[in-house]
């Protein structure tokens, strides 16, 4: 429980940090007789809200304190 406590923590700061990620699809297009098209690449950028990082960060923090307590 540790480990994951600790993965959260480091993916929420992550999260807060750089605000999102991005990635390229590519439309693959067929040959179509005499036409020709290339392929249509798209950036798309998808945005994680700040609130999903605190939240991450909270559930790590609570998953390593409690994760390490001795059981009664």
């Amino acid at each position: 429980m540790k480990i994951a406590g600790i993965l959260l923590i480091v993916a929420g700061f992550a999260a807060i940090l750089c605000g999102g990620f991005s990635y390229t699809s590519r439309d693959q297009n067929p040959d179509v007789g005499l036409v020709q098209v290339d392929d249509i690449a798209e950036n798309h950028h998808v945005r994680i809200p700040p609130a999903l990082g605190l939240s991450a960060i909270l559930l790590g923090s609570g998953l390593v304190y409690f994760g390490t307590r001795p059981a009664r």
